[in-house]
């Protein structure tokens, strides 16, 4: 008959095994994301009926801006800021009007009910809540734009529009012509 030795190394391994096993137990399934930030995947197909000049989807959900370029041979996801409320969040078809580099800025007649302190600003200005550029789209008061405070992106944080990194607001501004057409969701 053999004899079996408990020493201290048995015994740390016993111990940790005890240890683990109720964690394994508790271990959830992984989760299965539409990619590492969480944007979820969209087709442009399932909001337009041909690309046209370019399609954008700003999908407020997942705070990310989707763009095809005229042929569909170019597909981009942009992180961004959404509007703080659902009152402040206009939904629905609009394209881009006008395109600015440098925009100046204005508070709107409600923003200035609300905030009686806030003053334009100029373009160009390194406190310009557009920051570098600017889309204008076919809704008066909605755009998308750049913003300095990088702090706003990936959070619900603008009076209404959309923000994105300046320099990837720059990115896009060179992409998407005037004409392009944009869908918030």
């Amino acid at each position: 008959m053999t004899k079996t030795s408990f020493t201290r190394r048995v015994f740390l391994h016993s111990a940790a095994a005890t240890l683990a096993a109720p964690a394994l137990v508790r271990a959830e399934p992984a989760v299965v994301r539409s990619n590492i930030s969480s944007f979820v995947s969209q087709n442009w197909q399932d909001h337009f009926d041909s690309l046209g000049k370019g399609a954008i989807v700003c999908d407020t959900a997942s705070r990310a801006l989707h763009y095809w370029n005229a042929d569909g041979s170019d597909y981009r996801i942009y992180p961004t800021s959404v509007p703080k409320t659902d009152e402040l969040t206009k939904r629905g078809y609009t394209e881009i009007v006008r395109k600015k580099v440098g925009p100046s800025w204005t508070p709107t007649a409600s923003q200035m009910e609300r905030f009686p302190d806030w003053r334009p600003v100029e373009g160009g200005a390194p406190d310009n809540p557009l920051g570098s550029h600017a889309l204008y789209l076919s809704w008066p008061a909605y755009l998308i734009h750049g913003t300095h405070d990088t702090r706003k992106i990936g959070r619900p944080s603008s009076d209404g529009c959309i923000g994105l990194y300046n320099e990837k607001i720059e990115e896009l501004f060179a992409l998407a012509p005037v004409g392009t057409q944009v869908r918030l969701i």
